[in-house]
């Protein structure tokens, strides 16, 4: 049984990528669930592959579901198509496109053939790991040299500025205004 390993780019990055080794007789659907997997995107969108030429250009659409647009020829179906009868170049490549408000692209890339099947590995199997994956939904940032999620968060009721009225001073000598017994506030 062949071993297909690709590598999945993240479009606007090519030093942020993703190795996953999958079976020729897998699905799509299962490339798909790796590639989130590897990401750390949820699956409540909608997804598609194109199979791709060396200039990444879309060709024949490999989709999750059959969708509301006219096709000029009807795509495949994940769920119904196997990686191995796709696969037409020792190099081929395909677009994966995820969530289509926010346009997620990846460039998925036929990297090596192998016809050893690891008994220990449970495929699809993401077996290489570069760079720091997007956030799906917000921004990533340092805490403690651990990477966390953090979301943006304002409290826009009046008067939580945590600033005085321009030229007040305040009585410690920080700087810093003390607001007392006032409720619904937390120490950061």
């Amino acid at each position: 049984m062949a071993i297909l390993k690709f590598r999945i780019y993240f479009e606007e990055d090519d030093t942020v990528y993703r190795d996953v080794a999958i079976r020729h007789t897998q699905l799509f659907f299962n490339l798909h669930q790796a590639i989130l997997k590897a990401y750390e995107f949820d699956s409540k969108h909608q997804a598609t592959f194109f199979r791709s030429n060396d200039r990444w250009q879309r060709g024949k659409e490999i989709t999750l579901e059959k969708y509301d647009k006219a096709y000029k020829a009807e795509p495949l179906l994940m769920e119904a198509t196997t990686i191995g009868s796709e696969i037409y170049d020792p190099n081929q490549k395909f677009v994966y496109v995820y969530d289509f408000a926010k346009n997620w692209t990846f460039m998925v890339e036929l990297i090596n053939v192998s016809k050893e099947d690891n008994p220990r590995i449970d495929y699809p199997a993401v077996v290489r790991t570069e760079g720091i994956a997007p956030s799906q939904y917000g921004t990533k940032g340092l805490v403690n040299d651990k990477l966390a999620e953090m979301e943006e968060k304002y409290d826009l009721k009046t008067g939580a500025e945590g600033f005085g009225e321009e030229g007040e001073e305040s009585d410690d000598e920080t700087g810093l205004e003390e607001e007392s017994g006032e409720e619904g506030t937390e120490e950061i």
